[in-house]
């Protein structure tokens, strides 16, 4: 299926026309294809894991913006908080059903960049060494 076949397609299944400023959806999807959203959603692929264990996985991450992030992922349905009753509090962190459907097209778009990261270095590398 081509490019333009796949992005016909993918418009026709569309609910809502993400293309318009004004769709509801557009902010859930800036929030859930995020660098940091799309890094802690292929974290949690491997199962549960505790704030610190995210924090240590996704790299650079402040936990700031992990919390931030986190939010942003339960508020949309993605990703499920558990908290055991313990003192203090053991907050657990596990993809939805939602967000297991989502898991799969991400790790296959971070997959993609893996296998093409030598060509995409190599390409910008080229374009600055045209720069005047």
């Amino acid at each position: 299926m081509t490019g333009k076949e796949q992005l016909a397609t993918a418009t026709r299944l569309l609910a809502y026309d993400t293309f318009d400023n004004r769709c509801p959806l557009r902010p859930i999807i800036d929030q859930t294809t995020s660098r940091w959203a799309t890094l802690i959603i292929s974290a949690l692929v491997a199962g549960p894991h505790r704030f610190a264990q995210l924090h240590t996985r996704v790299g650079g991450i402040s936990q700031k913006m992990l919390s931030q992030n986190l939010k942003a992922l339960a508020r949309a349905g993605l990703v499920a908080r558990d908290v055991a009753p313990t003192n203090p509090p053991q907050v657990t962190y596990t993809l939805t059903e939602l967000g297991v459907s989502l898991a799969g097209p991400l790790t296959d778009l971070i997959r993609w960049f893996g296998e093409h990261g030598d060509e995409l270095l190599t390409a910008q590398h080229r374009y600055d060494n045209q720069q005047p």
